[in-house]
């Protein structure tokens, strides 16, 4: 096992790994910063991935207020207050960093303000861009910024588990996490004085999924058998309109962005007729959980397109315009064969985030010492439901002060702990074990093709009682096949992408428990959690979230109050 010291360690290169390392070497440049990343630096991840853009109230008109009324009244009164007004208010000093200092061009008016554009659920055009490609001019400058400082890279590293301490800190302190060098498969122990996790969620346990296939929800797992306590989790927000392009291509379920319908899109069922209103007054703009839900009901009605889902429609706008105005997307849809600009795209809801997530403090602390969440990862920002908009912002704005917290706390208190040894052959142990099983190596896939049918069936858009109990059960099922199950092609470990495979569906099994749990325990529906046997949202005065923590091997629910800092339920920010 290789072993190595750093001062601050990063598990994750999106938006909010790489603005925590930028601010960190902003607040002292002696420190030694490393990014481990599972991927590339700069070309994985969701913050590449995001479209439509990043929610800030610039414009006049608009208003911090007005911008943190949507987010709570979107996250149907579970948000921690506290996160999203840091939120809200921080993301105007994020966007001004990105642009002045960091280099992005975003969209500009002809006046050369910058330019606002609509994204559902909100009562403010709020929406920076750059085109609908906003994630990768984000990302491309960090990641220049990045190399230009010099901050150390550990690309193609998996990060594997959180090591705690020897000695009186060791339940309570950490001094590393387990890594696995994907390229030569080799083990890495990385010591460090302070960690950040911001490994991004990922639903990818889902039929219908957003991200890529290396997302899965790995830092979420760590911090689970961290024992740290999660939030929200029963909370899966799901993108209403990913392409639907047949069963054959992974391009199915990516994202046909938010700004579609705000621009005023029309989505249409199978006989061509338009179905929001039916659901919702605000139609094809209402918030993602509504829209989903609408949609979902329209294909259990069988009112659906050849493929199963329904129509989105653009081409009443002019196709000039929608080429214009969404070049990426219509060249998407181009290569699968949909003129998005003139004609109808296949659309189905598709898994696309984590609105919950470990729970954290505004300085992005947790209750272990040392160990640090922002961006996806973090749980209590968004609550029930997350705008369109606020992710990117979330990631970049948590980064920040992720980073400055860290490097606060490593001149004023950090210090290198000596490793748990035992924990960390247990962590040694846990990563070889199907290189010791027994059982039929071609099992894998079948394995993954039952866990999207389960949580999507079971524990998707819409769930009740006997369909979550049935998941729990099926979960239970998986696990003690996967445990089982071996990674073909014997020994070799570099470059192993089905050992990879296997660890990536013991995190999602691990993680997918723990939505279903949380949904359980949940006997009302908000946001993104409807359920039938369940579908009224209860009082919103007396809102509890579930946070979860695993207790040996038992998962441990509590309900605990929503604290209403600066608002209550019924009252307003925002002056008439």
């Amino acid at each position: 096992m290789q072993r190595l010291k750093t001062d601050i360690l990063i598990l994750g290169a999106g938006g909010a790994g790489l603005f925590a390392a930028l601010h960190a070497h902003r607040a002292d440049p002696t420190l030694h910063i490393t990014v481990a990343v599972k991927g590339l630096l700069g070309k994985c991840g969701c913050t590449r991935m995001v479209q439509g853009g990043y929610n800030v109230a610039l414009a006049e008109g608009d208003s911090i207020e007005r911008h943190f009324m949507d987010t709570i009244e979107g996250g149907k009164w579970l948000p921690d207050q506290d996160l999203a007004w840091t939120l809200v208010n921080g993301a105007i000093e994020r966007i001004h960093e990105l642009e002045n200092e960091l280099g992005c061009f975003f969209d500009r008016n002809p006046d050369g303000t910058i330019h606002q554009k609509a994204f559902a659920g909100q009562t403010f055009d709020r929406t920076v861009h750059k085109g609908d490609l906003t994630g990768i001019e984000i990302m491309n400058r960090l990641s220049e910024q990045v190399w230009a400082r010099g901050i150390h890279r550990l690309e193609e590293h998996r990060a594997l588990d959180f090591i705690g301490a020897t000695g009186a800190d060791g339940d309570s302190a950490l001094s590393g996490v387990l890594l696995v060098d994907v390229r030569s498969g080799a083990y890495v122990f990385v010591q460090a004085k302070a960690v950040l996790l911001a490994t991004g969620g990922g639903p990818t346990m889902y039929k219908f999924h957003t991200p890529s296939g290396d997302k899965s929800c790995d830092g979420l797992a760590m911090a689970l058998r961290a024992g740290l306590p999660l939030r929200d989790m029963e909370m899966v927000q799901f993108h209403p309109t990913g392409l639907l392009a047949g069963t054959d291509t992974r391009m199915t379920g990516t994202v046909l962005e938010e700004g579609l319908r705000g621009a005023g899109g029309y989505l249409l069922d199978g006989h061509g007729e338009r179905f929001m209103e039916r659901y919702d007054p605000r139609g094809e703009r209402a918030t993602r959980d509504i829209v989903s839900r609408a949609i979902d009901a329209e294909m259990r009605a069988g009112r659906t397109t050849p493929n199963g889902g329904v129509w989105i429609s653009m081409g009443h706008l002019g196709a000039d315009n929608v080429r214009r105005q969404f070049k990426g997307m219509v060249d998407r849809c181009g290569d699968c064969g949909f003129d998005l600009a003139a004609g109808r795209v296949e659309v189905v809801p598709t898994a696309h985030y984590m609105m919950g997530g470990v729970e954290f403090a505004t300085d992005c602390t947790t209750v272990r010492r040392g160990l640090f969440v922002a961006g996806e990862d973090s749980g209590g920002v968004h609550g029930a439901n997350r705008l369109g908009g606020n992710g990117v912002a979330n990631s970049t704005v948590f980064g920040g002060i992720a980073g400055d917290a860290i490097a606060r706390m490593v001149k004023a208190e950090g210090v290198w702990l000596d490793p748990d040894s035992a924990a960390l052959d247990a962590a040694v142990a846990r990563a070889e074990m199907p290189f010791a099983a027994r059982g039929d190596a071609m099992a894998l896939e079948g394995i993954r093709e039952r866990l999207y049918a389960t949580m999507w069936d079971d524990a998707g858009i819409v769930r009740d009682a006997a369909s979550l109990m049935r998941a729990d059960h099926a979960l239970d099922a998986l696990e003690d096949e996967l445990r089982v199950t071996p990674v073909a092609g014997g020994a070799r470990r570099a470059f192993n992408l089905t050992w990879h495979d296997w660890l990536n569906l013991a995190n999602l099994i691990d993680v997918a428990r723990v939505i279903v749990h949380s949904a359980m325990a949940r006997d009302n529906s908000r946001g993104a959690h409807f359920r039938s046997d369940y579908p009224d949202p209860g009082d919103f005065a007396a809102s509890t979230y579930v946070r979860v923590r695993r207790i040996a091997s038992r998962l441990e629910c509590t309900h605990v109050p929503v604290r209403f800092t600066r608002v209550a339920p019924g009252a307003s920010l925002v002056k008439s």
